[in-house]
């Protein structure tokens, strides 16, 4: 789906620019313009698409169909989406902004913002082949719960007045302006494809002025980490499988940045030399889903308070998996 960034980075940096994919200088800025190419398109087009969405559809009803009683389906179907798109930390943020825009409940939305970069597709399959279809199961179930649980504890916490100001409002205005454009269908004609267009051209534009300098910096950290933690260095000091590792594992992961599915090649290699399975997803789900660069990037949608709440929920949960998985392994295996 991807590989034309791979190939448009591949040409750029090894062939234009000479450098070697063995170097750490040619790796990292494959890296960066791999991903920054990605998250832009990926910005520009789930933006565009979400934009138009809400102009077309009637986005209230379903959001009412979210809430209330029904918040508990919310999280599942949030965190549901969240496992079936193929999406990094990084490049879920544009769909997390088109839900906030929409008037969608924070905590739904932040089921799919956890979700997204732990579970996809081809990170599935990998896992089925690298630990059987019982550690899948338990992978996916546990991914899914976690986002579940996380956006629950933040609607409970009204977190959403921590958002910032311009998602708040826009949060607050999400069902104000759905109920125009849903009045507009009921009481005249749907509006034409040119004022679909427009609208969300605008509202295209306007998030991606806001956001892009900070896609920037966000992958230039992570291209800057990538690649520079010595092999077997982790599995050296925290193969031993004391209780402290895992959450030392996780913190480890926190300042490097991958995806779902860059990161199993990672993990299996953890695994051979010795870490054990509870560590290892430890580590890689704190590397995938609680990066630096992702939270440099939701720096721009939420205070500070959410951001360390968030980054506090996100660690808490993954020492549990790794505390869990370190101790049911032996059984399941």
């Amino acid at each position: 789906m991807f590989q034309i960034f791979t190939d448009l980075a591949s040409w750029l940096v090894y062939e234009q620019l000479g450098l070697s994919p063995q170097t750490k200088l040619g790796d990292a800025l494959h890296f960066f313009v791999e991903d920054v190419s990605k998250i832009f398109a990926l910005l520009l087009v789930m933006i565009y698409i979400v934009a138009m969405l809400r102009a077309s559809l009637n986005v209230e009803r379903v959001r009412d169909y979210l809430a209330g009683k029904h918040r508990g389906l919310g999280y599942l179907l949030g965190s549901g989406f969240g496992a079936i798109t193929p999406f990094c930390s990084c490049s879920s943020i544009p769909v997390f902004l088109g839900f906030t825009s929409a008037g969608i409940p924070l905590g739904i939305t932040m089921a799919f913002l956890i979700t997204s970069p732990l579970i996809n597709e081809v990170a599935v399959l990998l896992l089925v082949s690298l630990l059987g279809w019982k550690f899948t199961l338990i992978y996916v179930v546990v991914g899914m719960a976690v986002g579940m649980l996380g956006g629950a504890f933040l609607d409970k916490i009204k977190a959403e007045r921590w958002l910032a100001d311009f998602a708040a409002e826009a949060l607050k205005q999400g069902q104000h302006q759905q109920g125009d454009i849903v009045q507009q269908h009921t009481d005249a004609p749907s509006l034409s494809l040119a004022k679909r267009h427009a609208f969300a051209k605008d509202e295209t534009l306007t998030i991606f002025k806001r956001v892009w300098i900070w896609v920037i910096v966000g992958v230039g950290l992570g291209a800057a980490l990538h690649g520079f933690v010595p092999d077997g260095w982790i599995a050296s000091h925290l193969g031993a499988g004391q209780w402290w590792s895992v959450p030392v594992a996780v913190l480890i992961g926190i300042p490097l940045y991958s995806n779902a599915t860059a990161v199993i090649p990672v993990m299996e290699s953890l695994i051979v030399n010795g870490l054990p399975i509870g560590t290892t997803l430890a580590f890689c789900m704190s590397t995938v889903a609680a990066s630096f660069p992702e939270f440099i990037l939701l720096k721009q949608v939420m205070k500070w308070q959410l951001l360390g709440t968030l980054l506090l929920v996100l660690l808490v949960s993954f020492t549990l998996v790794g505390w869990v998985f370190n101790f049911v392994s032996p059984l399941i295996s």
